[in-house]
This record gives C-alpha cells, structure tokens and sequence, in this order.
C-alpha cells in the first residue's frame, strides 16, 4: 500500500487543470511522489543525525528541500 491516497492525488491533478486523468497517470505520480519524499527524508534524517539529534525538524527539511533541489 502506497503512502498517498490515490483520490485526492487524482483531484490535485484535476484541480492542475487536467480534466481526464487515468487511473496509470495517477499511479504514476504516486510512485514519484513515495520515492522523492523518502529521498527528502533520508536526506533530512542524515542532516537531524548531524546535529547529534533524533528527531527531524522542519528545518532539516526546508535544509534537504534545497539541497535536492540544487
């Protein structure tokens, strides 16, 4: 089971503007989706660890958000 609800995947594309969305387009995305948030994680876990912490922060993501985005 996906970490993403498939239905209100489907109404973020339909809100984006795309008025017939397949199920496949939907699956898709989720599977991108699962895969970079776990990128995004690993990456703020390592910086929490770096800072002799447990626990990630919001900062720590903010921190991975931009260094995955480079």
């Amino acid at each position: 089971m996906g970490a993403f609800a498939w239905s209100p995947l489907r109404a973020l594309m339909k809100d984006a503007g795309a008025e017939i969305v397949s199920r496949a387009a939907v699956d898709k995305l989720m599977d991108f989706l699962e895969g970079y948030a776990k990128n995004l994680t690993d990456c703020a876990l390592d910086i929490a660890k770096h800072s002799g912490r447990k626990k990630v922060t919001a900062d720590d993501m903010k921190i991975a958000i931009d260094l995955v985005n480079d």
